[in-house]
């Protein structure tokens, strides 16, 4: 194999990650003649993380929130794109090194982004369902479904309530919007579905280990949030850590079980470093420390933006949120700071600009926080709808999205709710079987 990437007399940017931060920086540098763009991405379509959890409650098709990279930079011949896994870096031979085979650089851009952090706990690693990919979402909804199904015909009440009852771990802005939707769903969707069950043996619960839910928002956010979740029927337990999960205990720190066979874990993040960065790089959460024009720690030529990066500022001495905003701005800051380096000018210093926060609980709840303003309840959740529709990538994403949100806001419903397996030839199967369990092992040592 071989990435087979032209040689030129350009400036070769190597960016790996097309999440926020890696797509914004590569569009931006797209038309500049002074660089070649290379693009490596696991997958061959950018993601729009904050409606996986959309995907999960079969709110939203998942293509709805993906777009080809393809599509992005059809007709620009200065970018390449290659769908790979990068294994390393060699900071001293200037490449990574791929599963295609090695790429040369002379700027790197770390836009590698963050994965779950299950705090090296084996048996939430192995039996929780994470969900921080589209994939894993579309597993999640796949899960749910199918144990509405199993619901029907299992014989025992222990077991039907294993199987109805879901366990949110994480008080953030994904552990309410799941919580809410499910809350939803619960009350208008799937008594619909299935009149057989009684859904008011469903129990949903919230569990934070911090002492409010929505940490980094306002006082009044944290309330109301809180007060909306319990309205819609949502038992919420804060300052309460899960200890332990063995597929159907729930096992918390104080000693207290609960009996599900769901476990939804999303409870934070770490980092996604590249192998092969010196030890003293590496700080808090795996993030890789960066100066204010995201240059790693002792390198001009590598770079790092978005969750990847710690980048301290007065006000953010711990480094940026790990949100879609701090990677969008540091990927537009580094796509200037680059012409001014090939032209020989002064880069110019990154500084964040909060443009706020904001979380949906419900049908017509949500919460916002803006530096200038908060608001809670209906409005709010029009400004989430409005803002989320506009930062989707693509006018027919655009466009399917809002017809979906509307169809379901009159109707109560969707035709989404289905079980799609994929169905793959026994070698394949194998082949993969063999790698998660390769990759299992990596994650226990």
């Amino acid at each position: 194999m071989n990435p087979n990437i032209p040689q030129t007399d350009r400036k070769r940017v190597v960016i790996v990650g097309a999440g926020f931060g890696g797509l914004k920086l590569a569009r931006k540098l797209s038309r500049r003649k002074e660089f070649q763009v290379v693009l490596i991405n696991k997958q061959n379509y950018h993601e729009f993380q904050p409606l996986y959890y959309q995907v999960a409650t079969a709110g939203l098709e998942a293509n709805s929130i993906l777009f080809p990279l393809r599509a992005v930079f059809g007709d620009c011949k200065n970018v390449h794109i290659r769908v790979t896994n990068v294994t390393g870096v060699r900071t001293a031979d200037k490449a990574v090194d791929t599963e295609l085979g090695p790429i040369t650089y002379d700027y790197l851009v770390m836009a590698t982004g963050a994965d779950t952090n299950f705090f090296n706990q084996q048996n939430i690693i192995e039996k929780a369902l994470p969900m921080k990919s589209v994939s894993e979402a579309i597993a999640l909804r796949n899960r749910m479904l199918q144990n509405f199904e199993d619901a029907l015909s299992v014989e025992t009440q222990d077991e039907r309530e294993g199987l109805m009852d879901v366990v949110v771990v994480g008080g953030g802005p994904t552990g309410v919007e799941l919580c809410g939707t499910l809350a939803e769903m619960r009350k208008t969707v799937l008594p619909k579905d299935y009149p057989e069950l009684d859904f008011k043996m469903m129990d949903i619960y919230l569990i934070e280990s911090g002492a409010e839910l929505l940490g980094p928002m306002s006082v009044q956010s944290q309330e109301h949030s809180l007060a909306y979740l319990q309205k819609l029927g949502v038992t919420v337990r804060l300052n309460t850590r899960v200890k332990d999960f063995d597929g159907r205990l729930v096992t918390m720190n104080d000693g207290s079980t609960l009996r599900t066979n769901n476990l939804i874990w999303a409870a934070g993040v770490k980092a996604n470093p590249l192998a092969g960065l010196p030890a003293e790089v590496i700080g808090r959460g795996g993030r890789i420390i960066v100066n204010r024009y995201s240059q790693v720690q002792g390198f001009t030529d590598i770079f790092a933006i978005g969750d990847v990066a710690m980048m301290a500022e007065e006000k953010w001495p711990n480094g940026h949120p790990q949100v879609a905003q701090p990677a969008i701005q540091q990927g537009g800051q580094l796509a200037k700071n680059f012409i001014h380096w090939v032209r020989n000018e002064q880069p110019e210093e990154f500084t964040y600009r909060d443009l706020g926060t904001m979380a949906t609980i419900g049908r017509g709840l949500a919460v916002v926080d803006l530096p200038f303003l908060k608001f809670q309840g209906f409005f709010a959740w029009l400004t989430w709808l409005f803002v989320h529709l506009m930062s989707i990538v693509g006018v027919k994403n655009r466009l399917a999205i809002f017809l979906n949100w509307m169809a379901n806001y009159v109707t109560y419903s969707n035709s989404l709710r289905l079980i799609i397996r994929p169905k793959l030839p026994k070698g394949d199967v194998k082949a993969m079987q063999e790698k998660l369990s390769d990759q299992l092992e990596v994650s226990k040592t």
